[in-house]
């Protein structure tokens, strides 16, 4: 990886794990396309299960770290009749902790036991958090995580049975960010899935694993995004697999919001100005109520890039598709719902294999 301020053009520190740039307060990226490192996904016949987890692929990673695993990764890739298509639905929610983040926070909290980090706080409306918690405790990093009061009931229990230091914070998504920012200032590590850069190779690994189980790239991939990480890490994973010629194509992405807070698909439509109009409401899909993503600029542009899209679902439609799922035998938290419409909406359009990405378990939610 090549890490700099996108804002001054400075490197990463060779020491420390700031959030963001020391000098201008910039936001750090990668600015080299994802390297796919020397792993063989070329097989014959039917689509099958990976081998291994995320850290099959560490040569694609850009840094070296010891691991910090829980088993994350291999998930399944299962088909199933939808809308009479046939539709493959990648079960993220089949990681360690319940959700896509595990692989995310398995390259992030290695990064940061790499930097004699031993104490850090991040923030979350659950599923983050969680994960979070769970690779602190493995890493023996002592966490602290700011969450919504909101944030359902099973997702605060979770970090807690951890033992992470759970501090819930008033109002909207966006103040629990603040109050982890302010800790920040006071010298805290924050170990923020939105601001550093060094999950998104993980969340490629996903991508890989969506080739090797086809055997061949997809037509689109249907994705919930709120900060978009995951969308963002998916779409440079095909990329680096398109650069490497282990695919001929991109798949088309098509990225799904709640309309309660759809800042990523006012942002595809109307440009800048379109974030004039949007709000936080309250959504049932808490996971991808994000107000200001941070990688907005890169999630579009790699969104447009492949000919995809950003499609917004109101409330009406969200337990209903979480109750389709259900019944094909996916059991989902509302924001892995949000799919559903979407995929009702744009199937018809979508060029096939279509993947639709289950972001996170339904145990984690009590409606």
């Amino acid at each position: 990886m090549n890490v700099v301020c996108l804002n001054c053009g400075r490197p990463y520190p060779d020491t420390g794990a700031p959030y963001q740039c020391p000098v201008c307060g910039g936001l750090f990226d990668d600015i080299e396309s994802l390297t796919f490192g020397e792993v063989d996904l070329t097989h014959s016949g039917a689509p099958r299960q990976a081998q291994g987890g995320v850290w099959r692929y560490a040569s694609s990673f850009g840094f070296t770290a010891n691991p910090v695993s829980l088993g994350e990764g291999n998930t399944p890739l299962i088909s199933a009749k939808a809308f009479g298509s046939e539709v493959y639905f990648k079960c993220e929610y089949a990681n360690p902790t319940g959700s896509f983040k595990d692989r995310g926070t398995t390259t992030l909290v290695s990064f940061l036991l790499s930097r004699g980090v031993t104490e850090a706080a991040e923030d979350s409306s659950g599923n983050a958090g969680a994960s979070f918690a769970a690779y602190a405790a493995r890493a023996g990093i002592k966490a602290r995580v700011y969450i919504p009061e909101s944030a359902s009931g099973p997702k605060r229990q979770q970090i807690d049975m951890y033992g992470a230091e759970v501090i819930p914070v008033a109002g909207p998504r966006s103040n629990a960010a603040d109050a982890v920012r302010r800790a920040a200032q006071n010298g805290m590590t924050y170990a923020s899935h939105a601001y550093l850069p060094f999950n998104l190779p993980g969340y490629a690994t996903c991508a890989y694993e969506i080739v090797e189980q086809l055997g061949r790239a997809p037509g689109a991939v249907i994705i919930p995004a709120g900060q978009g990480g995951l969308l963002l890490g998916m779409g440079r994973g095909f990329q680096a697999l398109l650069n490497a010629g282990k695919i001929d194509k991109m798949p088309v992405i098509v990225g799904v919001q709640a309309s309660a807070c759809a800042p990523l698909a006012a942002l595809f439509a109307m440009g800048i100005t379109g974030l004039n109009f949007v709000t936080e409401g309250a959504t049932l899909a808490e996971g991808v109520r994000v107000r200001t993503p941070l990688r907005a600029k890169a999630v579009v542009e790699i969104t447009r890039e492949s000919g995809g899209r950003f499609t917004s679902v109101d409330e009406a439609f969200i337990l209903s598709g979480r109750d389709a799922l259900a019944r094909l035998g996916f059991y989902v938290e509302p924001t892995s719902a949000l799919i559903w419409r979407a995929m009702e909406e744009t199937l018809p359009e979508l060029p096939d294999p279509v993947v639709a990405v289950l972001t996170g378990s339904g145990y984690k939610v009590r409606i």
